[in-house]
């Protein structure tokens, strides 16, 4: 598995704002039939996309805990802001 804890999570919570803001558009007194209809067909994918990154969420949980799978930690190394990274340009005759 590819995903990780924190990309799953974060995918969701998207996929969560987005059924939020579609469920609004459904609800608008303004909105004709046309986009009415265009809301809830993306609704229903949206839901199937966030159901989906749940359940492989749910699975990364479960392999961690009986120890099929372990997960790694990826330390960042930023360079910049760092003066011990900073290349000093030669000055120009």
């Amino acid at each position: 598995m590819a995903e990780t804890v924190g990309w799953l999570t974060d995918k969701i919570i998207i996929s969560e704002l987005k059924i939020f803001h579609t469920l609004e558009h459904l609800e608008r007194k303004d909105a004709g039939p046309e986009h009415k209809e265009l809301c809830q067909r993306r609704l229903e994918v949206l839901r199937r996309q966030r159901n989906d990154l749940s359940e492989e969420l749910s699975t990364l949980f479960k392999d961690v805990v009986s120890g099929k799978t372990k997960l790694k930690i990826y330390r960042q190394f930023k360079m910049y802001n760092d003066p011990r990274f900073l290349i000093k340009k030669e000055a120009k005759p």
